[in-house]
């Protein structure tokens, strides 16, 4: 047994768990927070996708001794805006249709706000570059990649120039 410590979403937390248990179950089982999803059990969906420490993660990577003392932020711990009530990013992607069974949804939110926190470039390539490792078995990823757009427009209001640009190709 391990004793963890971890600022998730905020909140400090403290719990004693196997030494194996993975962050993502950590989250899961013993905090609760359910937005994370498991989804493949070998790293290559993204479902999983987390903030740590500033950084966008698959909890299904990292033990949670590993991430002891560190912060975390899930699907559940984003700032909503006030008008909405979501993120931005949950909000593109409401707006935009960028889900379909949902699934994938928490992990891709969570690496879009990643891709966001910079203005970014907005071009198709770039955006799948930036969500590279979440992947979407329902959409085709054209109303995701909208949504990111969307997303950078309310971020970023009034901002001009190339990156905020649509792409013309769309």
């Amino acid at each position: 047994m391990v004793e963890v410590q971890l600022q998730v979403n905020g909140v400090d937390v403290r719990h004693e768990v196997p030494d194996q248990t993975l962050l993502v179950e950590f989250l899961r089982e013993t905090l609760r927070l359910t937005g994370t999803h498991v989804g493949c059990d070998t790293s290559q969906c993204g479902a999983c996708t987390v903030n740590l420490d500033g950084v966008s993660v698959k909890s299904c990577t990292v033990l949670a001794a590993q991430a002891s003392g560190g912060r975390v932020v899930t699907v559940e711990g984003l700032k909503p805006n006030e008008e909405t009530g979501l993120h931005p990013v949950q909000n593109a992607f409401v707006q935009c249709h960028g889900l379909q069974c949902g699934f994938c949804t928490p992990g891709m939110i969570m690496a879009c706000d990643f891709y966001l926190r910079q203005p970014p470039a907005l071009d198709d390539a770039s955006i799948c570059h930036g969500l590279e490792g979440n992947i979407c078995r329902c959409t085709g990823y054209v109303n995701i990649i909208e949504a990111v757009r969307h997303a950078a427009r309310e971020m970023y209001p009034g901002q001009a120039g190339a990156a905020l640009q649509e792409d013309p190709h769309s």
